[in-house]
């Protein structure tokens, strides 16, 4: 899953925020969606609010180290959709400038032409395609034309090639079964792995290879034509699944060359090394059975680095990194004696060490491992999350950093000395009323202490009572760590006056491994006792109104909230669940990612010989619905295939008829997550409506 009221507030919402400048500006005969000038009333943060926080991401450094590239992006709730534009300054942070001002956004940049010129995608009249424009941003053209579109590129070290993602064809259709029937919409399916997160699986994304002459692409070769395979892999691959070597004549990918019932019940991703002359490739970690990710030449040429899981169907396993010799094919496990999991890697310029970021004691921090010895040193560290990796030498790189109290926005890190870069969202932050965050220890059933973060209202005093709020984090291994999210928003939880409470449960990256494979196949177990622990061990704090508690969370999360009405002993007074799994057994034959449930689950609901697995599905909501006693709202996306709507529908069906207060909010229009500005909106005021009705009445 890894990757989380009867009455309207729109009223009230709205007049806490002054709309003072609109969010559009005319280009032609297409409106650019700009920043938008709201202005906070009283301190407060609201939904609106945080749909006008700008998105800053994908710093990436110019060649010469000077310069650094990025792009920000803005929300329209009147046209319902986003816009990204891209801009630049000195890698000091001073003299920045906006390049970009279209109507549509800006994604995938970099530098090329020894940083005399920008490459980036952007939509074009025959889809998303590749542009090139001046390093000043003018003299845009486009240098693709890809009949199924860009999805990313990559350009050779000399720029005489490059690679790019575009989807082709998996299978015949029924239309190409049946050509006299051209207006059927059915689907003919032999196998798994017919749907996938959100779409059905009719094209897969494949690298292309293209010559490049500065002025435009040609040439391109389908270096996988004919496999029916992804690669990247969905959903969430991306460039960063390719390197290309220095000297440009090998090619990296990450695939897993599996398809159907094989795809589905495996994690085991390779490392490919595709030779640009012969065309031939060349599976770099065969008999290395989980996922490896990420490659990543070393800028000398002579090493290749990787993240790397162990186990074959375990996607939450503990990611290695790996590096390989790439004259002898020696391999290493650098953080073989490392307790942790490694979610990025970069290598610092004298290829001697890797920076890398990962969960750790409830932060994402950087670090660097040295090839050699193995030694982990701290690069950048406090109550911050980090969230990229741009060397500019062995001892500077630029990242971008957020918060519980704060957006992302660009950093440098220097010896030590860290710096912010961009203020893009210092104007609205600078009105809001502050909130405390406070870093717990709580003990759990079995003897373990447990990170718990607790948030405090805005003006908060210890003599009054407040109603709080248990967030039950999803993936199932997901860091509670210092995130920022533009919907699971703890910060603006506790700005609508409630006290929330974050345990970093069992289950969860950044206390070791133990703690983090706990949850598997205990689904319903220790993990739900240490939210228990959690809540019980807060609610004690004389501004708790013990009697006002909800619990809220999304994916597993949403599991949680199920199975603890099931199990609360009147611990709680409402529940929110989005996206959750409510009846086990179903969820096991409704997913397409078999090898998740089989993992987490420990098997099949029919295989009454495994006790794992029969003692998850012994645990599952759906079972414990005769002990419901407390209000319940329900959302669900209908593009949901990772945990299908009817999940919900079920769940809230149940409610109904066991006559508990309900109610449910369905999207139609989206997947796993709430992607679009007014479905955001509906889903935020919903939330704060039910939640104030039973917790503040």
């Amino acid at each position: 899953m890894r990757d989380f009221k009867f009455i309207s507030i729109m009223a009230s919402v709205l007049s806490l925020v002054t709309v003072t400048g609109c969010d559009t500006v005319k280009s032609g005969s297409e409106e650019i969606i700009e920043k938008p000038e709201y202005t906070v009333v009283d301190g407060k943060f609201t939904p609106e609010l945080l749909e006008a926080f700008g998105r800053v991401a994908s710093p990436v450094v110019s060649p010469d180290g000077t310069k650094i590239l990025y792009s920000v992006g803005f929300e329209s709730i009147k046209q319902n959709k986003g816009n990204r534009e891209l801009w630049v300054m000195d890698i000091n942070g001073e003299n920045q400038k906006r390049l970009t001002h279209t109507a549509e956004s800006e994604s995938n940049a970099v530098w090329i032409d020894g940083g005399n010129k920008i490459a980036f995608t952007s939509k074009a009249d025959n889809g998303v395609q590749i542009f090139v424009m001046n390093a000043d941003g003018t003299d845009r053209k486009q240098i693709s034309n890809v009949e199924a579109g860009v999805e990313g590129f990559l350009f050779s070290p000399n720029e005489s090639k490059v690679m790019y993602i575009s989807t082709v064809k998996w299978k015949d259709t029924a239309k190409d079964k049946y050509p006299d029937l051209d207006k059927t919409s059915g689907r003919v399916i032999d196998d798994l792995m017919y749907k996938h997160w959100d779409e059905w699986v009719e094209n897969i994304p494949h690298p292309f290879v293209a010559d490049f002459d500065g002025k435009s692409i040609s040439n391109a070769i389908d270096i996988m034509e004919g496999e029916p395979f992804e690669a990247p892999m969905r959903p969430f691959g991306g460039s960063e699944s390719f390197s290309w070597s220095p000297d440009g004549k090998k090619l990296l990918y990450v695939s897993r060359k599996k398809q159907g019932l094989d795809y589905s019940v495996s994690t085991n991703s390779d490392i490919y090394s595709y030779d640009i002359e012969s065309k031939t490739t060349e599976n770099l970690t065969e008999g290395m059975l989980g996922y490896d990710t990420n490659p990543a030449y070393s800028p000398d040429g002579t090493m290749i680095a990787w993240l790397s899981m162990e186990r074959n169907g375990y996607e939450a396993d503990k990611n290695r990194i790996f590096v390989m010799n790439v004259e002898t094919g020696e391999k290493t496990d650098l953080t073989e004696n490392w307790d942790y999991s490694v979610d990025q890697i970069a290598w610092k310029p004298s290829s001697k060490d890797i920076y890398f970021i990962a969960p750790y004691l409830g932060d994402t921090p950087i670090f660097s491992i040295n090839v050699e010895t193995h030694e982990i040193a701290d690069v950048a560290k406090g109550q911050y999350d980090y969230a990229a990796l741009q060397p500019v030498n062995d001892s500077t790189l630029i990242t971008l950093r957020h918060s519980m109290l704060e957006p992302n926005e660009v950093y440098s890190v220097a010896a030590g000395e860290i710096k912010q870069l961009t203020s893009v969202n210092a104007d609205l932050l600078s009105q809001l009323s502050p909130i405390t965050i406070e870093r717990r220890m709580v003990p759990t059933t079995d003897g373990k202490e447990m990170l718990t973060w607790v948030l405090l209202p805005p003006n908060f005093e210890k003599t009054k009572k407040y109603p709080a709020i248990l967030y039950c984090q999803g993936g199932p291994q997901s860091a509670v760590s210092q995130f920022w999210s533009y919907r699971w928003n703890l910060r603006l939880m506790a700005s609508q006056g409630y006290v929330v409470i974050a345990p970093n449960r069992r289950g969860l990256p950044g206390f070791g491994t133990e703690w983090n494979e706990q949850i598997s196949g205990d689904y319903g177990g220790q993990n739900m006792k240490d939210y228990f622990a959690a809540v019980d061990a807060v609610k004690t704090e004389p501004w708790v109104d013990e009697t006002k508690i909800g619990a809220v969370g999304a994916s597993y999360g949403g599991f949680s909230v199920y199975w603890l009405a099931g199990h609360h002993e009147n611990r709680f007074a409402a529940f929110i669940a989005h996206a959750g799994i409510f009846n086990l057994e179903a969820q096991y034959l409704e997913t397409e990612e078999m090898w998740f449930a089989n993992w987490d689950m420990g098997g099949a609901y029919w295989d009454k010989n495994n006790a794992i697995a029969q003692n998850t599905f012994a645990n599952s909501p759906h079972r414990f619905v005769d002990k419901w006693n407390a209000p319940i709202m329900i959302t669900v996306g209908e593009k949901d295939y990772r945990i299908v709507a009817t999940q919900g529908m079920q769940a809230f069906n149940a409610a109904k008829l066991r006559g508990i207060p309900t109610r449910m909010v369905v999207f139609p229009d989206e997947n796993h997550w709430i992607l679009k500005p007014q479905n955001a909106l509906l889903w935020q005021r919903e939330f704060f409506a039910w939640l104030d009705q039973w917790l503040k009445n």
